[in-house]
């Protein structure tokens, strides 16, 4: 058996290093800038994807370089994986290489290396006046779950929020004497976003009728949307909810909660919102992740041209 060359050897240990630091930079995201279990556990999976594409293919990590990496986007590709997917990926390495930069643990040309790749970029799935219309024409009867639906999906439309946080919402959280709702985004970060009557009076209907028939006595909570069984609804089961309704309307099955929040947003720059009061609505850390909304609504004018222009 022949000896491990100093090569190999250096290549493992940068490997080993790699992977203590995966670790840290996770104990770093959820003690420090306090994201959500769900969101941590996300990048770990991406991060050890990579490594195990580090030791399956002979990659020094610590050293990665722009080829390198574009052999790694490759192989994503071919699996299958959709171009966010991807995009995900590459943003959870770049925010590692940054950290392990701080932390002495590798040096300036690997972040270098991981800030190159640029990947296209698909614009948000919205939904139309006319989706939404019959999104919410499933709910409309006086059943609680019916009521608790209509509510749910009047806010997500109402608010742009995250599904995570609609599922945090409480009671207390809808202040219907001011028409705002607060809510708690990425790192417990509190915004307050008003909210047009229809949707307050939808809430008030369920809160009326419609929670404390679902609402267990020997399981009090504070929690705003309840389940059959008088649990707070988790985000995934929302979804579901979501999902439910989407195909009752006979709408895509691709739609998720989140095509109504592109829709939200979409809509205001539409009405003449400028960008930063969208940011701020939308609890967008960086006003270049809301950028992508005007390209939407460049798109839409085009469509729009295109349709009534008698020389299109």
């Amino acid at each position: 058996m022949s000896a491990q060359t100093p090569e190999a050897a250096a290549r493992e240990l940068d490997q080993r290093r790699l992977q203590e630091a995966i670790e840290g930079y996770l104990a770093h995201l959820s003690g420090v800038r306090n994201l959500s279990p769900n969101t941590t556990r996300a990048y770990g999976q991406d991060l050890r994807a990579f490594l195990l594409w580090t030791q399956r293919e002979g990659v020094s990590p610590l050293r990665v370089t722009h080829r390198d990496l574009r052999a790694y986007l490759l192989e994503l590709t071919r699996a299958g994986y959709s171009t966010r997917t991807i995009a995900r990926h590459l943003s959870a390495l770049r925010g590692l290489y940054r950290w392990m930069l701080r932390e002495g643990l590798c040096d300036s040309a690997a972040v270098t290396a991981l800030s190159s790749p640029k990947l296209a970029r698909t614009l948000p799935r919205t939904m139309s006046d006319a989706d939404v219309r019959r999104l919410l024409e499933t709910c409309e009867g006086s059943e609680p779950v019916e009521l608790r639906d209509r509510a749910f999906l009047e806010l997500l439309y109402a608010t742009g929020a995250r599904i995570s946080e609609v599922a945090g919402l409480s009671v207390d959280d809808v202040a219907f004497d001011q028409g705002l709702v607060s809510l708690f985004g990425k790192g417990s970060k509190e915004r307050v976003v008003p909210v047009y009557p229809v949707a307050l009076e939808r809430v008030e209907s369920y809160l009326a009728r419609g929670r404390g028939a679902l609402a267990r006595a020997d399981r009090p909570t504070s929690t705003l949307f309840l389940s059959t069984r008088g649990n707070p609804m988790s985000a995934d089961a929302l979804r579901t909810a979501f999902e439910r309704r989407v195909a009752q309307a006979g709408l895509d099955p691709a739609l998720t909660p989140h095509a109504m929040r592109h829709t939200f947003a979409t809509e205001l720059l539409g009405g003449g919102a400028d960008l930063r009061s969208v940011q701020e609505l939308l609890g967008h850390e960086s006003l270049a992740t809301t950028q992508v909304y005007t390209h939407l609504s460049v798109e839409r004018l085009k469509e729009a041209a295109r349709s009534a222009h008698p020389r299109s």
